[in-house]
């Protein structure tokens, strides 16, 4: 039942097989303009659900093979010929999973410039850069953003290399062999928008790399949404207190009222395991199969389908709960040189002023000590105090004592100086235009 999708794109072979009948003479024009009619008819009987398998439909070819003869006799058993099952099915995911995958780009783009729209509001925005989620150094809100935006950019170009190594048309290659009628795969493959036929019969039959590497992208676009659902998570919390989510992207407690909760960053993280498990599934299915099509192979279908299914429902729902949360700015400013977050910026000032980073390290480690034993911030250590506990803490390192200051220090290159976001941001933006451009091209 589940192959049943794969209809309109096995319809979509049929008709350029037709069309490669008619010119290998197979089919007299009077028989392609009535198969083709046929075809297209069946297509809008499938569409509306008029037209359905049955029982004893083996799987979705026989069933149209079935709606075929149904309305055109003798004619319709014609189709059969210089195919087989096996590159049929072959090509049909080939066909699912490239249409799919521009889709799913299509969301990663809605997703992607959600936290651009987010991170352009908070370019002027301090907050707590971290490291073993403890507090390292201070870092723009919108450079944390962009960091999920730089991991599904990689996503998107992953999915868009995947796509040029699919674009190879099984069609023709029949069960395994090739075919001995004057047919032309390349003239088929043209028509269907792959860029090449396969140059091997054999492996155009067997080959499922395709699905397996179209699941790896999957899980691994799944793997960086649950990261970014897990810092919203925390985000979310009352000792982060950083955002607050809508409503519309929220859940209450059966029996806590105050209770509010993050289901949709929760569920992204849940999603990750399915999808890290279809990788697992369809490789290990394949790791001990023998040429050319085995029945093990119909095993690769469900687990595309699935992973189709859970990334466009996981990629909006994310979206919209990243344009409608609320940022608290003020909380995250507060926070920013919280646990000594600058110590760092005070040991690179010291390196600027000579200092060797040794010196420079064991200084500033002796600053903190002081701090702690005396319960104070970096900043509220005097001159006199700061020349007592190092030579090396000369009065000029109040200038990276502040957060503002020390974040404009941090110019290198991919650094979070408020120029350099800028300038991150705005190569994004041009980039996720790249991904809806590509996404909304036709498949080729």
């Amino acid at each position: 039942h589940f192959d049943w999708r794969l209809a309109p794109y096995d319809l979509l072979s049929s008709k350029a097989h037709a069309r490669v009948l008619h010119r290998a003479g197979l089919l007299d024009s009077d028989e392609l303009e009535r198969m083709l009619g046929a075809l297209d008819g069946l297509r809008d009987s499938v569409h509306s659900g008029e037209f359905r398998p049955t029982m004893e439909d083996e799987d979705v070819h026989g069933a149209l093979e079935r709606g075929l003869i149904e309305r055109l006799g003798h004619l319709g058993g014609k189709l059969r010929a210089g195919r087989s099952r096996n590159d049929q099915v072959a090509t049909d995911l080939r066909l699912y999973l490239r249409d799919h995958g521009r889709e799913v780009v299509r969301q990663l783009a809605g997703l992607e410039e959600a936290l651009l729209g987010q991170a352009e509001q908070h370019l002027d925005t301090p907050a707590p850069g971290m490291t073993h989620l403890q507090h390292a150094q201070p870092v723009l809100f919108a450079h944390q953003l962009l960091a999920h935006v730089q991991a599904f950019a990689r996503d998107v170009h992953r999915m868009r290399d995947w796509d040029l190594r699919a674009s190879v048309s099984p069609l023709g290659s029949g069960a395994l062999a090739g075919s001995s009628l004057p047919v032309d795969p390349i003239s088929a493959a043209e028509e269907l928008g792959f860029g090449s036929a396969a140059p091997n019969s054999m492996d155009a039959v067997s080959d499922r790399d395709f699905v397996a590497e179209f699941l790896f992208v999957a899980a691994l676009i799944g793997v960086h949404l649950s990261r970014y659902g897990e810092e919203v998570c925390l985000w979310n919390t009352t000792e982060f207190g950083w955002v607050t989510l809508d409503d519309a992207y929220s859940t209450g407690s059966s029996i806590m009222p105050q209770k509010k909760n993050p289901d949709i960053a929760e569920l992204a993280r849940g999603k990750a395991g399915r999808l890290i498990g279809h990788v697992t599934g369809v490789l290990a299915m394949l790791k001990g199969l023998p040429l050319t099509y085995d029945r093990d192979m119909q095993e690769a279908q469900e687990p595309s389908f699935d992973a189709v299914d859970t990334l466009l429902v996981v990629l909006p729902a994310l979206a919209g709960m990243t344009q409608t949360m609320t940022i608290h700015a003020d909380v995250l400013e507060a926070s920013a040189p919280k646990g000594f977050a600058l110590a760092t910026d005070v040991a690179e000032k010291l390196v600027l002023n000579g200092v060797a980073f040794r010196d420079a390290h064991e200084a500033v480690g002796q600053l903190v000590l002081w701090c702690t034993a005396n319960g104070k911030e970096l900043h509220q250590a005097s001159d006199t105090e700061l020349a007592e506990i190092s030579p090396f803490l000369t009065p000029d390192v109040r200038t990276v004592l502040d957060v503002r200051g020390a974040l404009a220090s941090r110019r290198s290159h991919g650094g979070t100086a408020p120029d350099r976001v800028l300038e991150q941001l705005q190569v994004l933006q041009v980039e996720v235009q790249s991904h809806r451009d590509w996404a909304d091209a036709n498949v080729e």
